[in-house]
């Protein structure tokens, strides 16, 4: 570590509570996007934050919330994309929330507040990493261009519009900072390449005009039955999903990826305990865990609704009844060819009369662990972490990166400050103090990293 860079740490560990009084700044406004709520304020909140550090931000507009838009020139030759997204989860259940969920509070060295892992935890510590580099540094290495959403959480539905208006700048972007990563739960650092890709749907299967009394069950369709039956075709007993085609366009992982996979100490053990289960699905582990978890598409219910579920009995023949389901998809699949075959399937199989309400969905994207800036994220995660990271070619959970890089072949490397136990979505979210504190210092050391 050079002389300046040391000086940047200690720097850090100066301003702690600064920067910790700026996440609670950003965590108490609320911004829920499944809601609408609070999406404006916290986009103009994120352009001032980013004004105050001296980055050229604004706010751009198109159908839905507004993107915060920010711009750093520097003196390198390369171009630096950063991404976030200021929206948060609902907070429900609140009354399973030990502390007010838009009230940060610090407890055994954790900060507890929505939002603080996903993702304005993340947002703040680039905003101190720029700050407290560019107070020992005339300019950055790299030039900045930072795009902060507010739909993530809704699945982005009108982040392309931005895509399409600056398409000819994010082409020229040599790599992205994405929002997401952390710590596992023995405490190592992984990075992910990409993200699988997302396809959700709601199946409806309708019955009479209105509920009616059980007795007729006898001679009128129960709904309820008809979609269980449809639900039951979609996946065998070995958890294989039965859709012809749906493996047709999956992608051979690359001999670099099964490399990076089988360097990835995987905590199963603690993942279990973490869980709260006995096993994994088939009795997966090892090398065979670690693909299904990266490279397997899946096919979830997510959600069933039908009839009677209040106290008490109710003899009652439901009118309708309804499944969500998830598609989590890997290279070269697409929603569009799945929802496709999903319908031809279901009809093939009796089910025409099954409604399918699919969403626009997003396309995966896996990453190279050999491309030279991935090989810059490790090298910066080791000198901050003091460990080689797990390097993952895709993230099992989904992101708009197809939209935002990957069509455009922008590498990505997620930086983010939250862990395995961090409870995103979930009530009492909360990250580690010292891996926010890391996180910023991460920050600095991959703009070391292009420096040098």
């Amino acid at each position: 570590m050079n002389p300046k860079s040391k000086q940047i740490e200690n720097y850090i560990e100066a301003h702690i509570e600064v920067y910790l009084e700026r996440l609670r700044r950003a965590c108490a406004q609320p911004s829920i996007s499944a809601q609408n709520r609070g999406l404006e304020e916290m986009a103009e909140l994120c352009v001032e934050m980013l004004k105050d550090i001296d980055v050229d931000a604004e706010l751009v507009r198109a159908n839905g919330p507004p993107v915060v838009l920010g711009r750093v020139v520097g003196d390198g030759q390369r171009s630096l994309l950063f991404y976030n997204h200021y929206d948060v989860q609902p907070v429900d259940p609140l009354d399973e929330w030990e502390t007010a969920p838009f009230e940060a509070v610090i407890r055994d060295g954790k900060f507890y507040a929505r939002g603080a892992a996903d993702n304005k935890g993340a947002i703040v510590s680039r905003i101190c990493a720029l700050e407290a580099y560019l107070a020992h540094h005339e300019h950055l290495p790299v030039d900045i261009l930072w795009v902060i959403e507010g739909e993530e959480e809704v699945g982005s539905p009108h982040l392309d519009q931005f895509v399409d208006r600056h398409a000819d700048t994010l082409r020229q972007v040599y790599a992205c900072v994405w929002e997401a990563g952390g710590k596992d739960a023995r405490g190592r650092y992984e990075i992910s390449l990409g993200c699988k890709g997302l396809l959700y749907v709601t199946l409806r299967a309708r019955g009479a005009d209105t509920d009616l009394h059980s007795a007729l069950a006898a001679i009128v369709a129960n709904p309820v039955w008809r979609l269980s039956w449809a639900l039951n075709a979609l996946k065998g007993s070995d958890g294989r999903v039965q859709i012809p085609g749906f493996y047709d366009s999956v992608q051979p992982i690359t001999p670099a990826q099964r490399e990076a996979l089988a360097a990835w100490d995987y905590p199963e053990s603690e993942t279990r305990d973490l869980y709260g289960i006995d096993g994994f699905l088939g009795d997966l582990s090892g090398e065979r865990l670690k693909e299904a978890l990266i490279f397997s598409p899946t096919c979830n219910i997510a959600g069933f609704h039908a009839g009677y579920g209040g106290p008490g009995s109710k003899t009652v023949l439901p009118r309708e009844a309804t499944a969500k389901l998830d598609f989590r998809l890997v290279p070269d699949q697409s929603p569009e060819e799945i929802v496709a075959q999903l319908r031809a399937y279901l009809d093939a199989q009796g089910f025409s009369d099954v409604e399918i309400v699919a969403s626009d969905g997003e396309h995966p994207v896996s990453g190279d662990p050999e491309h030279p800036f991935t090989q810059s994220a490790v090298r910066a995660a080791e000198r901050v972490y003091g460990h080689t990271p797990a390097v993952l070619p895709m993230m099992s959970g989904t992101g708009p990166v197809h939209v935002l890089c990957g069509q455009f072949g922008v590498p990505i490397a997620t930086a983010g400050v939250g862990y395995s136990g961090s409870r995103a979505h979930g009530p009492n979210e909360h990250i580690h103090v010292a891996d926010f504190i890391e996180g910023i210092k991460y920050i600095v050391a991959l703009l070391d990293e292009f420096a040098a």
